[in-house]
């Protein structure tokens, strides 16, 4: 149906994601990661750093603050947020900040940007962060998602290189809200 009222995320599902979500989530990321950061990446992150972050995060899925969006069985979208600053990988998460909301492994579907999808996951992480206090967020964006982040009104604070391992960093955007 087109027409100006047309919302094409509206045919998606929304839910909180399980543990039983893992797989789908892993598909979801290894779909997402590799085709949409290649063009802001190099060749060697892509290679070595890329894999170690398009991997579910188990304390995320369980923790009732990571939504997924469905097309029938397909996860097409993927984000939540948590009250603790990210941890290193598969280690403890940092401390709590009264009122910040920390925004975490948003992703879509490469083959479904651009159709509101990371819209409709954002607003409902926001609004389910904003129902537990939060009035600050604070994301860690890859440098591809920069525009979209700026579009839902983060600013860039500055660059950083996350250290996922001995001399392996992923370069990313400090955002705010």
């Amino acid at each position: 149906m087109a027409g100006a009222d047309h919302d094409p995320a509206a045919a998606y599902t929304l839910r909180l994601a399980t543990a039983l979500d893992q797989r789908a989530v892993d598909d979801l990321l290894q779909r997402s990661y590799p085709a949409l950061l290649q063009a802001d990446y190099s060749a060697q992150v892509m290679q070595t750093v890329v894999p170690l972050i398009a991997r579910a995060r188990l304390e995320l899925l369980t923790s009732e603050r990571y939504f997924l969006l469905l097309q029938g069985e397909t996860a097409v979208g993927a984000g939540g947020y948590s009250l603790a600053a990210p941890g290193p990988r598969d280690g403890p998460a940092g401390a709590v900040e009264l009122g910040l909301a920390h925004i975490r492994h948003v992703a879509t579907d490469p083959a479904r940007t651009r159709q509101g999808i990371g819209r409709r996951l954002m607003t409902a992480v926001l609004t389910a962060a904003r129902a537990e206090g939060a009035s600050r967020f604070e994301c860690l964006s890859t440098l591809t998602a920069v525009p979209f982040y700026a579009a839902m009104g983060f600013v860039a604070q500055e660059q950083i290189n996350l250290p996922l391992g001995p001399q392996m960093a992923f370069p990313a955007v400090r955002m705010v809200l």
